[in-house]
């Protein structure tokens, strides 16, 4: 069950819900807020502490919901704000909070806001995207690289000026530097909370303003360069991201916000996109009362295999990097290879990963369908959906493998009970073979072992917000103590397919005392 008090987030558990591929209810192959009502009982029966819908906002889609046009809209396909206040109800019902997703570095091309800037220089929101005269040459104001692809700048002809875009070129950066966006981002969030949210999973919160020099980002040398924030193909990770990203003036903005959640008792988790400075970024943005509880980090999401060595090196770097952040932690989500098959995991493997995350120090992101052990999808190209995908293909093949829709009932259709129409992501049929109907009764399966290690993460005081010591590596075999009082824990793990220090493969005991 959710904690009652106001730091309920610290050593959390939160689900993630892909809205589009969770469970449709009006049969156009797309899921919907009815639907996510309707599984609930699915996800409080995991324990977890509380939902992160991703972005349901009226929008065009071209980024699936994260290019948003109309910030206090629900999007037709996902349903109406009746069927949002029925999730609420039945979320908090179940003894779910419930954060939502909100992108508020960048709209969509098509929001109002956006309409009315681009057409003129002298507009009431002329300076509410980040607009900027081109070079002499007629090039781009600086050298900045959008995530998805190319120049960061797109031009407009009625404005004769660049504008700025991390990610696609339809979703126009918002100007931070100008008082008046930070406060109608600010109502924003005040509306939502208003709604009944509980708080927020805040989208690519390091990239909310620019340098306002407009300096253009240095190179960085090969062996500096990480593909943790972008794909290795992307030359985006050529540049050191010193200006177009992750500038100081962000905590003005995130201490305004965390004012509004503290009056409400809410918390937000921010997504920290930054492969350079990402633990001195956790530093700063979640310390003390200023800015968000907790920050998403990378580390266990990357393509690097995670061996109990790679663990103690993460957990070494936050001690130096990061002693004071709060960190929340990954194995999945809707932007990265599903980590059964990042790591090519067994069931046995599945289950030692996931024991050992719910031991972490720090709270915790589920992705749908992990509780399930999904593999990656393989998506053929004529059914690829993502831009980003479809950009970088073959050798980045996108994000879609993710994000294909949840399985619940093996012999439902063959669409695994998500809907009975063609989906808009196919379903494969490994998926199917490990449905939630196919797990449910037995007692041995990856869902019940994620029940288990869930509640063995509830019931200790030590592993949700306890004291993390002696964290060491010796050979396959993680070892660490967790401690909150009279409540203490000693943890080994045999993360290998080898015995190793008296553990069977892929064993973790965990010890009171």
């Amino acid at each position: 069950m959710t904690k009652t008090t106001n730091d309920w987030w610290k050593g959390a558990v939160i689900y993630q819900i892909y809205p589009r591929s969770f469970q449709d209810t009006t049969d156009d192959g797309r899921g919907d807020l009815a639907g996510i009502a309707q599984r609930l009982d699915h996800v409080a029966s995991l324990g977890v502490d509380a939902i992160w819908i991703s972005p349901f906002f009226t929008s065009p889609m071209k980024d699936f919901g994260y290019d948003v046009s109309d910030y206090r809209g629900i999007d037709p396909q996902f349903g109406t704000m009746a069927d949002f206040d029925r999730v609420i109800a039945r979320a908090h019902e179940l003894g779910l909070k419930v954060l939502i997703d909100l992108v508020l570095s960048h709209t969509s091309d098509q929001h109002p806001w956006f309409h009315e800037s681009k057409s003129s220089r002298d507009n009431a929101k002329a300076d509410w995207y980040v607009w900027a005269d081109p070079k002499p040459d007629g090039t781009g104001p600086t050298n900045w690289l959008s995530i998805f692809g190319g120049s960061a700048w797109q031009w407009n002809p009625k404005r004769e000026q660049y504008y700025l875009h991390n990610f696609l070129k339809e979703q126009p950066d918002l100007n931070f530097h100008n008082p008046d966006v930070q406060e109608a981002l600010v109502d924003v969030a005040r509306f939502w909370l208003e709604r009944g949210v509980d708080g927020f999973r805040l989208d690519t919160i390091n990239f909310y303003t620019h340098d306002a020099q407009l300096r253009d980002n240095p190179g960085l040398p090969p062996e500096q360069r990480r593909a943790d924030t972008a794909p290795a193909v992307n030359p985006y990770n050529h540049q050191s991201h010193k200006f177009d990203k992750s500038q100081p003036e962000n905590l003005v903005f995130l201490k305004k916000l965390r004012a509004v959640m503290d009056e409400y008792g809410a918390a937000a988790v921010g997504e920290i996109g930054d492969s350079e400075r990402a633990w001195e970024l956790l530093e700063e943005y979640t310390r003390g009362k200023n800015g968000v509880q907790m920050s998403y980090v990378f580390d266990f999401l990357s393509g690097e295999d995670l061996t109990a060595g790679r663990i103690v090196e993460v957990f070494d770097e936050k001690a130096r990097r990061a002693p004071d952040g709060w960190p929340c932690w990954a194995f999945s989500n809707h932007d990265v290879v599903r980590h059964m098959s990042r790591w090519n995991l067994n069931p046995a493997a599945a289950k030692a990963y996931a024991t050992v995350l719910m031991a972490l120090q720090g709270s915790v992101c589920l992705y749908q369908g992990e509780e399930l052990g999904l593999p990656e999808a393989d998506i053929a190209y004529e059914d690829l959906q993502d831009p980003y995908g479809i950009e970088f293909w073959p050798e980045f093949k996108g994000r879609d493998g993710c994000r294909t829709p949840m399985a619940w009932e093996a012999k439902a259709n063959d669409y695994a009970g998500f809907s009975t129409v063609k989906p808009w992501l196919p379903v494969p049929e490994a998926h199917r073979a490990l449905a939630v109907s196919e797990q449910e009764d037995d007692p041995d399966s990856l869902l019940n072992h994620y029940r288990w290690s869930i509640g063995l993460r509830q019931k200790h005081p030590a592993l949700r917000i306890g004291d993390q010591t002696a964290m060491k590596a010796e050979g396959s075999v993680l070892s660490f103590r967790r401690a909150a009082g009279e409540d203490k824990l000693q943890i080994r793990a045999n993360l290998s397919n080898k015995p190793a220090a008296g553990l069977a493969p892929w064993q973790v005991e965990i010890n009171e005392g």
